[in-house]
């Protein structure tokens, strides 16, 4: 924290480095989320077409999937019960 002391008012204004805390933090998450999409990316494109049949992926698909990762690409929403 830094405290300074205006010379025309007489008080103390003090500011924090919060806001480049922030700034840091969503910059680590956001690289952390790049590295856990492109991870994801590399597992599902080193699957063969037949693995990736068999969990609901076509091929060309692998690249939504993996950016997308709560949606999916046919706009089919699965009910489990």
């Amino acid at each position: 924290m830094t405290t300074t002391i205006s010379s025309t008012a007489l008080s103390q204004t003090t500011t924090t480095k919060r806001p480049l805390v922030s700034l840091f933090a969503r910059c680590l998450d956001a690289f952390r989320g790049w590295r856990s999409r492109a991870r994801l990316r590399a597992d599902l494109c080193a699957l063969d077409d037949r693995e990736l049949q068999d969990i609901g992926i076509a091929r060309e698909e692998v690249d939504y999937v993996a950016s997308h990762r709560l949606g999916d690409p046919r706009g089919v929403s699965s009910t489990v019960r």
